[in-house]
């Protein structure tokens, strides 16, 4: 079922929204990677987990599996909840098995949509997997509209490689090193 769908929204995504993907050659060809763009809209992951070849699973708010076919439809691509109100243990376990399992992982630094230009906090959750699982951050930049028929560009950039010796307590350093990828990510929307 999986297949006949992410075909299907293949085509409609790349015919409604005049998808252009640039940098594909910046993913890894296999093993675990964190994939992490800025979030501009409810559709954002559907370019993504859709349009390349390799499986990308993705974290998701829990308030989005309320809905009875969101919680269909998340099932059949195989993405889970987290809790944003606290440290979702959980969820980030789920996120070491699927990086474990050299499959890339679909998580959103802004925790929101327009995060950063709402002037919210950014969320280090990836950053910290990316850490603990040896993992490089796949930034991404998603510009234009989710307007029908307009310009929708996916833009991979290069991948960022961390030590895995970081220090995980200084919080600042951290901060630094999400904020670098979301940076990053804004970059490529240019």
């Amino acid at each position: 079922m999986r297949a006949i769908i992410k075909g299907f929204l293949n085509g409609l995504v790349r015919i409604v929204y005049r998808l252009k993907i640039r940098g594909k050659e910046n993913l890894p060809k296999e093993g675990g990677c964190i994939i992490c763009p800025n979030h501009i809209h409810a559709l954002d992951p559907v370019p993504i987990i859709i349009c390349n070849k390799r499986k990308t699973v993705a974290m998701a708010k829990k308030e989005l599996f309320d809905n009875p076919f969101l919680r269909w439809l998340a099932k059949e691509f195989e993405i889970f909840p987290v809790d944003r109100s606290v440290k979702d243990l959980e969820a980030t376990k789920h996120a070491l098995k699927v990086l474990k399992a050299g499959e890339m992982l679909l998580m959103y630094p802004e925790g929101t949509r327009n995060g950063l230009k709402k002037g919210l906090k950014l969320k280090n959750g990836a950053t910290v997997i990316a850490i603990k699982a040896g993992v490089p951050i796949v930034p991404v930049g998603i510009s234009g509209t989710f307007k029908p028929f307009s310009k929708l560009t996916v833009t991979y950039g290069k991948p960022i490689y961390f030590d895995k010796k970081t220090d995980m307590k200084d919080k600042e350093f951290i901060d630094n090193l999400t904020l670098n990828v979301m940076n990053t990510a804004l970059e490529l929307t240019k």
